[in-house]
């Protein structure tokens, strides 16, 4: 615990206690988890090759769909598996047997899908350039007759408290991207583990803390990091391990800083807009506002079957949110129009305030 890995665990646990103070203070915090999970599935398909956008995924959720069904389908396989995460929290403990099932509804039915879904790799796998030879490889994972052992100190591991919860959640995850469990999907599931990790300690109270945008933002950093650890040389091997936890609190301060930053913009917007159309009669105008921290993009027919109103009901409140500008027509379809909040859609797909230097000379 050096001066300098101190420092970064007391600004990280001051960041994130403060995400966690806004999520217990929001009077409907599931308004953000819904859009803030989906902006994490984009972000972390997006390490892998996906290229679809958080417009496109919200866009096609609110029925219209513009981007490859292949990319969005990636992409929604990303939320349920981290949905069906936080549920499964609620009566299962993170485990083995939890992990496979987020790499079983990860991986269904997409890209990768030959490899496995839901089990633990049985032949050898390597990291390293596209279409590169075991020999000339970046690093190699423990062979297939090892995972056992490995797989169960992890385990065992992850339900030890003798460590502050940040530092363990980055050894956790290190270890299992070293571990390399499944033939596809570690890096998606690896990091979903960290958001589950920071739920089942308590850390958070509920979703809101994603890293994929500060590991994409310092990409080459992070596989650096990673990559230090694993030295032969013992001395370097306890040095990468000290610099790869600072760099993993590090992003957890700038990424609380960033998920407050915008879950206080969305927030002020809303009580703007609800002040703004407070004056309407129909109760479906601030109902239909208040959707808007699910989604910024609705179409008529999903707002009426979201509020249970009739859809003449839902299309006035529309129509009185397209006319105070909080919403705006997308597209040309005269059937099923889709209609967007386009600041609020502004600050979710905004690129990530990192502020201070991820950079360990920072």
């Amino acid at each position: 615990m050096t001066p300098t890995l101190v420092a970064a665990l007391s600004d990280a646990d001051r960041a994130i206690g403060r995400l966690a103070g806004e999520g217990r203070a929001l009077p409907n915090p599931h308004w953000l988890i819904r859009p803030f999970i989906r902006r994490e599935a984009v972000l972390s398909s997006r390490i892998e090759g996906t290229q679809a956008t958080l417009g496109e995924l919200l866009s096609a959720e609110a029925g219209a769909a513009e981007r490859s069904p292949d990319d969005l389908r990636e992409v929604a396989n990303y939320v349920l598996a981290l949905e069906h995460g936080i549920e499964r929290l609620a009566e299962l403990p993170l485990s083995l047997r939890l992990v496979r099932e987020l790499h079983q509804h990860l991986m269904s039915d997409v890209r990768g899908g030959h490899a496995q879904p839901g089990e633990f790799r049985r032949v050898q796998n390597w990291v390293g350039a596209p279409g590169c030879r075991i020999d000339d490889a970046t690093f190699v994972p423990p062979p297939p007759h090892e995972l056992s052992r490995w797989l169960d100190e992890w385990e065992a591991f992850l339900h030890d408290r003798s460590l502050p919860p940040l530092v363990q959640i980055a050894l956790a995850h290190h270890r299992f991207e070293s571990i390399h469990p499944f033939l596809d999907g570690n890096g998606r599931v690896g990091r979903l583990l960290i958001t589950l990790l920071l739920v089942e300690h308590d850390v958070l109270p509920s979703p809101l803390l994603y890293l994929s945008a500060f590991f994409e933002a310092t990409r080459s950093e992070y596989y650096e990091r990673l990559q230090a650890v694993r030295s032969d040389d013992p001395i370097e091997a306890q040095a990468g391990w000290h610099d790869w936890v600072v760099y993993f609190l590090r992003g957890v301060a700038r990424q609380s800083e960033d998920a407050v930053s915008r879950a206080e913009r969305i927030n002020r917007l809303l009580t703007e807009w609800r002040s703004l159309t407070g004056g309407a009669r129909a109760r479906s105008v601030p109902a239909t506002v208040d959707l808007l921290a699910e989604n910024p993009y609705w179409t008529v027919k999903h707002a009426a079957a979201r509020l249970d109103v009739a859809f003449t009901t839902a299309a006035r409140a529309i129509d009185r949110l397209v006319e105070a500008g909080i919403m705006q027509r997308v597209g040309s379809a005269k059937r099923d129009r889709l209609f967007c909040a386009s600041e609020i859609l502004a600050i979710l797909e905004e690129p990530a305030a990192l502020g201070r230097e991820a950079n360990l000379d920072a």
